[in-house]
């Protein structure tokens, strides 16, 4: 009989090509590093070029692995359908896609009654249309070597109303459109799961909560207070591990699942 891999074969990503949207920094870029240090090579991208390309040769320099820089706009489909191209061009295919590019439409007010519909359809275009471009584009890359792993950034605000006290004045609380945006890349999830598995792409998501970066000390307070683990995630650490998981044959029997990371903060009422 032929000898069952261990556990560290299980994690190793070695030979496994990825592309992490908005990898550049933040989340993105520490599980960018997290898939490079686990063995596997690929693209992070950023609207800006200087950006992605700083962080990829940052990335690089670090791991030893191959990393590529590239500009994408994540909502445009061309945009989009050229530089999976180029992933393939440059890597010859795709085992991993971390769908992490979004973001909560900052420009606008946060008020419902006062939230303009271009901030709304700014925030479903950069979360969940992009989510499904790279997913439609992705699949076929995916295909060609026998499946692979997409895994789609969510947050809990897609499964949790947010309690708008615990920010200070000073902060702009979460939007309506983000809440419902996440939700939305959630139960995307759950379908592309039903929709791929037969060709053995496996797709799951990952639900963040809140980390520490700097906000006001109050808002950190009241956060952690409202957290089991009673703190905020930890970047470089607290999300590496979920992501090299879900990509690696350690998940080879995870699909459809949405991993909450957040110490605990969703549950506890």
């Amino acid at each position: 009989m032929p000898t069952s891999p261990n556990i560290r074969q299980l994690f190793d990503l070695t030979g496994r090509v990825f592309l992490v949207t908005g990898g550049a920094r933040n989340l993105g870029r520490d599980m960018a590093t997290a898939l490079c240090e686990a063995g596997a090579d690929g693209v992070i991208t950023s609207r800006s070029e200087a950006s992605a390309a700083t962080a990829a040769g940052e990335l690089a320099a670090a791991t030893g692995r191959r990393v590529l820089g590239l500009a994408l706009d994540v909502t445009v489909e061309a945009a989009v359908q050229a530089a999976l191209a180029r992933v393939h061009e440059t890597f010859g295919g795709l085992d991993i896609l971390v769908n992490n590019a979004g973001g909560g439409g900052a420009a606008h007010s946060p008020k419902l009654e006062e939230r303009p519909q271009e901030a709304w359809d700014g925030v479903q275009a950069a979360n969940v249309t992009a989510t499904f471009l790279l997913c439609k584009h992705a699949a076929p890359l995916l295909r060609q070597r026998g499946g692979g792993s997409i895994i789609n950034i969510a947050s809990i605000a897609g499964i949790v109303g947010r309690d708008r006290r615990v920010y200070p004045p000073e902060m702009r609380p979460q939007t309506i459109d983000y809440a419902a945006a996440k939700g939305a890349v959630i139960a995307m999830t759950r379908d592309l799961a039903a929709y791929l598995g037969r060709d053995g792409i496996r797709v799951n998501a990952i639900s963040p909560g809140g980390f520490e970066r700097g906000q006001p000390a109050e808002f950190i307070r009241a956060y952690s207070d409202k957290t089991p683990l009673g703190r905020m995630g930890r970047d470089g650490i607290d999300l590496n591990g979920a992501v090299v998981f879900l990509a690696s044959d350690a998940a080879a029997y995870v699909t459809g699942h949405n991993l909450v990371v957040d110490g605990g903060f969703s549950i506890w009422q």
